[in-house]
């Protein structure tokens, strides 16, 4: 994983976003070819005038990452942004905080953003201990690494009593068709206090997987 600092003439868009899976677009590729992708914002700062974004490289493949991976300073990129929809609710009893590495910057500014007395369980996968991060939350908060199978290690998660209010951002199969069915389903978690969605697809590019996106939701209406 990479981290990538930048530095904005305004970033006072930021200033009122409460939300912690906060992300903007980038504008990639050429003038006559744009690639947008989008990613989580690390650390913004106002005042400052920055932020930080972590990019996952696999070598030379995608586009994003082997951007981050030559990236040196001064180095000018398009953001346009920022957007969200999740923040942890501080009246819940208590959270489920899950995913992969892509959703690692949303799960640690959730965990820096609840109180001192919260408590619930984070499960992040990863591809082995290597990539495994500190991760710091309230004593309250049990983190699980796991290293495959999403959706075992979230059923394996010790169903507590009261309100749970869940984030769950991942690769999108594991996440829609396992984690969310479970929640939704089987645990019987209102839709409002969970936010579960896929932020990649296995196989596919972003254009694709907004496609699939588009479609899943048009079956799942009945459109």
């Amino acid at each position: 994983m990479v981290r990538v600092r930048f530095r904005s003439a305004d970033l006072s868009a930021f200033a009122d976003n409460v939300f912690t899976d906060r992300y903007v677009k980038l504008v990639l590729g050429t003038e006559d070819a744009p690639v947008v992708r989008t990613y989580t914002v690390v650390e913004p700062d106002v005042a400052n005038r920055t932020l930080a974004i972590d990019f996952v490289v696999h070598g030379d493949e995608g586009v994003a990452g082997p951007w981050a991976a030559a990236a040196r300073p001064g180095d000018r990129l398009e953001v346009r942004g920022p957007g969200g929809a999740y923040a942890p609710d501080p009246s819940a009893d208590w959270h489920l905080l899950a995913g992969d590495s892509s959703a690692l910057p949303a799960i640690r500014a959730a965990l820096a953003a609840l109180p001192p007395h919260a408590v619930g369980d984070v499960v992040v996968e990863v591809p082995g201990p290597e990539h495994e991060q500190p991760l710091d939350g309230p004593g309250g908060v049990r983190v699980t690494w796991v290293h495959g199978d999403l959706e075992a290690a979230v059923r394996a998660v010790p169903w507590r009593p009261g309100r749970v209010h869940a984030f769950v951002h991942g690769e999108a199969r594991a996440v829609m068709h396992g984690v969310r069915p479970y929640l939704l389903k089987e645990r019987e978690v209102p839709r409002a206090d969970a936010s579960v969605s896929g932020y990649w697809r296995a196989g596919r590019t972003e254009e694709g997987f907004r496609a699939w996106k588009s479609e899943l939701a048009a079956a799942e209406s009945g459109g």
